[in-house]
């Protein structure tokens, strides 16, 4: 599995002439690979990564790291990991093929859109000696050291001069969007010489410092896209105060110096400067959006450390869970609250409240209307609901006006120019329209198929989405289960544009520039299809001036955009299937010449890889169903093949996704065991509500039991595999079969009234939900179906098992409590039932790290070839590995068979 690569950080050029990626491969040092269009490759650079383009495409950057090897050697050897050798930043001349490494680079930028310079945080001047000084950073006779309080060097080089400039002791710093701006915030050197907030203007090369304070702290520096406005949030107070001084200033073209905008004594009774509100101008530059904050909850400072009581008071009305409340401590004591500041009207606008401390406002920012909500009337029930719902209200940026919205609804947005707030109510199965201006609530899809039409938990279907709005807020676009439909946000009245029903072809947009906030009705757009029945996909276009459609490209392929060039009509995309790994390739929109970039696993033609299909048979309970079915490339149907059953819920969408071997974090590698000649079976599963137990054997079994009959499956050595909700599934299975021989189950649930009381340690939440409303089926409490907690437990029928089991369920799980994995093997274990336990220490839900997930990997596949393909038993089966003997020895060696 080592051999196989993969393809990372993909990007093309502005001007699509180049493309960059980065060919990687699993606990080594990738390469940078440099593509004309045509396919040349010009730049191939070992121990690289994540080149990008400037904005003129003159230049590609990107970061040398230092070799794996030698980091590796050096942690052996206990060197101090300051000592480390530090990345290089990499500049490759696009048109004179010089490549120029600078050294002990921290970190870099490159402008947005404009070109012609980079900056980057130098770690310290030693290596680097060479670099011209500025007069905002003279030498003093004893240096500070660099470090993340004072600062690093910060360089900016003028890509096509490599004339360079140094500033020092630079805690943060910014370009300006589309201005040849940057600023910069510095700790200044001996005596505090040049310390403050500097701006640089690279068209005149005027440097200009809007601030000066000693010792001052500076965050949230921004510029507005034009780089004609300026702001930042800064506290000058070099004491401890519990309650920090911030306030915000402003600068804006053609003054020296930034002015107060706010501090705590002006901003709105009962608020403060916030230093961690994002600060964001509006496009058009009249406002400014930052944030505030309420006041500290403040410490005895005086009080000894076995003075302090700490107790968690958990109680039972409260909106959120004391575990959610834990986790959420952080952002709870920085929460700012969005304000606006008008340039025109010289008025500030608090946005967000205690009462509505969620805003969303347009994404240019431009709009005079922000829509605000609130979760706390719907939090407590959201424990057992699953439902995250909210009350919504508009604010008039102008006045400060307040509009009560509606009620209930999980999410709402606003359209682009901020004429609608819209969003899809679950309860009703209907999305609507709200417009401000007349304050009219529209259900615009009432009585239509606009919801999920599979749904077969217990709780209200989800939407298909939307693909967005028309230009001027005209028309709202929206997704059913297979098209794309016009609806006049007001009337409701709609027209469909696609018409894929029929065909059962799936059309959905793709957005090519995320710049831009609405859908175009003059310039045609491009479309992905997807035929539900033969799993074919392509990509179509569409003419909204005459509603005509047309297919540009399908086949038996699975297809995916990676990028379109910003500044040509080129696009980055692969295309993959089981056999065929996704390279790299360009064409123009039209898909007529594809040019392919990338050859990532030339190896694969030397290897038995396999071939897979689609395969329907006829549940238990009458339904017809889909899976898929994986075999060795050289299938013989008069052979008999062992077979492993992997499962979770639907899959069989994904007939033409490849799947190179890897290391997998939770699942069998379909390539990897085809190649070693297992047949490999995933069937869809339909649910049943209050039955997800009895739903997953009545159709997993007579798939299982109708490729049997075709005769090449040998029936005596059959396994099963999956994962948290697949676990627990298997984990049913066998308690009410003995079809299959071995089974993996990893992080299931064999308990489901446990469970149930359970706490999803990542989140804080309660299970409670899970149970009554979403994934595990039930529909309801364990005191309003106690037998279908029971019915649908393992626990409790887990003395007919016989079948074979390796368990991994990890102690840092914060999807499914561990103790579900313990409760399984220890009752396994008292039945004396073969069983083994894998528990990759402070590891999540799944093994995370490389060296966790080859050993998951090397134990599944040893624990199936014994049971399946008669192959030795390894000695961990056998004797386990001892506690003493963990980290050691892994207990991989065969024992000879008697």
């Amino acid at each position: 599995m080592a051999l196989w690569k993969s393809i990372k950080n993909d990007k093309i050029s502005p001007n699509g002439e180049f493309v960059v990626y980065d060919l990687a491969q699993e606990n080594s040092n990738s390469y940078v690979i440099l593509k004309s269009k045509q396919g040349e490759t010009l730049l191939k650079y070992h121990s690289a990564s994540n080149g990008k383009f400037t904005y003129d495409s003159k230049f590609l950057t990107f970061t040398i790291k230092p070799l794996k090897e030698t980091v590796d050697d050096m942690k052996r050897k206990k060197v101090k990991k300051n000592k480390f050798p530090k990345d290089t930043l990499a500049i490759y001349n696009l048109n004179t093929k010089a490549l120029t490494k600078i050294p002990n680079v921290k970190s870099y930028s490159l402008p947005e859109k404009w070109s012609g310079y980079i900056a980057y945080f130098l770690e310290d001047l030693k290596t680097n000696e060479n670099l011209k000084t500025t007069d905002s950073s003279k030498t003093s006779t004893k240096e500070k050291k660099v470090s993340d309080k004072n600062g690093f060097h910060l360089v900016t080089r003028n890509l096509n001069t490599k004339a360079q400039d140094t500033f020092k002791y630079v805690t943060k710093y910014t370009f300006a969007k589309k201005a040849e701006r940057l600023a910069f915030a510095s700790t200044g050197e001996k005596d505090h010489a040049n310390e403050g907030v500097f701006i640089y203007n690279f068209a005149n090369s005027k440097l200009i410092k809007p601030f000066t304070s000693v010792k001052a702290k500076y965050s949230q520096l921004q510029f507005s896209e034009t780089g004609k406005r300026f702001a930042f949030v800064v506290d000058t107070d070099t004491t401890k105060t519990q309650v920090r001084p911030n306030a915000l200033y402003t600068w804006e073209e053609g003054k020296d110096v930034a002015v107060q905008l706010h501090s705590n004594t002006s901003t709105p009774k009962g608020y403060l400067v916030s230093p961690h509100g994002t600060l964001q101008f509006s496009e058009d530059d009249s406002k400014l959006y930052f944030g505030l904050r309420t006041p500290p909850i403040l410490k005895d400072t005086t009080l000894l450390k076995d003075e302090i009581v700490n107790v968690e008071v958990w109680t039972y009305n409260e909106p959120r869970l004391y575990t959610v409340q834990e986790l959420q401590v952080k952002n709870d004591t920085i929460k700012s609250y969005q304000t606006v500041y008008d340039f025109n009207a010289n008025k500030t606008i608090q946005i967000e409240t205690k009462e509505f401390p969620d805003a969303k406002t347009t994404k240019k920012g431009n709009a005079n209307i922000a829509l605000v909500s609130t979760k706390t009337p719907y939090e407590l029930e959201s424990q057992w609901s699953g439902m995250r719902l909210r009350d919504f209200a508009t604010v008039n940026i102008k006045t400060g006006q307040q509009q009560m919205a509606f009620k209930a609804v999980a999410n709402a947005n606003l359209s682009p120019k901020a004429k609608y707030a819209y969003g899809y109510k679950a309860i009703d199965s209907t999305w609507f329209t709200y417009n401000i201006e007349t304050k009219t609530y529209n259900t615009i899809t009432k009585g239509k198929l606009f919801y999920d039409e599979l749904n077969d938990s217990p709780k209200h279907p989800s939407s298909y989405g939307l693909a967005g709005w028309t230009e001027l807020d005209k028309s709202i676009l929206l997704y059913d289960r297979y098209d794309i439909w016009k609806y006049n946000p007001d009337t409701g009245t709609s027209v469909n544009l696609t018409n894929g029903r029929d065909s059962k072809t799936v059309y959905r947009y793709i957005k090519l520039d995320n710049d831009v906030d609405f859908i175009s009705t003059y310039s045609n757009w491009l479309l992905s299809t997807f035929n539900e029945d033969t799993k074919e996909a392509g990509f179509a276009e569409f003419n909204p001036k005459n509603n005509k459609l047309k297919q540009l490209v399908k086949g038996p392929y699975t297809y995916k955009i990676s990028a379109k060039a910003e500044r040509a009509n080129s696009l980055l995309f692969t295309r993959e299937s089981f056999e065929e790994f996704p390279n790299l390739r360009l064409s123009n929109l039209d898909f007529k010449k594809q040019t392919i970039l990338s050859d990532a696993n030339p190896q694969q033609k030397d290897f038995n890889w396999g071939t897979i299909e689609l395969i329907e048979w006829t549940s238990l309970d009458g339904k017809q169903l889909k899976g898929l079915l994986a075999k060795p490339e050289n299938f013989n149907p008069n052979k008999k093949y062992p077979m492993i059953v992997n499962f979770y819920e639907r899959y069989s969408d994904r007939l033409h996704n490849h799947r190179a071997p890897s290391f997998g974090r939770s699942t069998i590698n379909y390539s990897f065991y085809t190649s070693r000649g297992y047949v490999i079976f995933n069937p869809d599963i339909e649910y049943r509500i209050g039955y997800p137990g009895e739903s997953a054997y009545n159709c997993v079994i007579p798939g299982v039991t109708n490729l049997i009959d075709k005769g090449f499956i040998d029936k005596d050595n059959i396994g099963v595999q999956g994962h948290s909700w697949g676990g627990y599934q298997i984990a049913y299975l066998v308690t009410k079969t003995a079809i299959f021989k071995a089974a993996e189950s990893g992080a299931p649930v064999p308990n489901m009234i446990s469970a149930y009381g359970g706490i999803r340690w990542w989140t804080g939440l309660s299970r409670q939900f899970q149970y009554e409303h979403t994934q595990s089926r039930i529909g309801g409490t364990p005191w309003e179906y106690p037998m279908r907690y029971i019915e649908n437990s393992p626990i409790f029928n887990i003395d007919k098992i016989n079948t074979p089991l390796l368990i991994m369920h990890n102690d840092a799980d914060g999807h499914v409590p561990w103790y579900q994995g313990i409760e399984f093997f220890v009752s396994l274990r008292r039945l004396g039932k073969p069983s083994w336990f894998l528990n990759y220490n402070e590891e999540p839900h799944w093994p995370l790290k490389y060296q966790n997930r080859k050993d998951f990997n090397i134990r599944m596949a040893q624990f199936f070839d014994y049971y399946l393909k008669g192959a030795p038993k390894p000695v961990w089966m056998e004797r386990g590995v001892p506690a003493v003997e963990k980290g050691i020895n892994q207990g991989y060696e065969l024992l000879e068979r008697n």
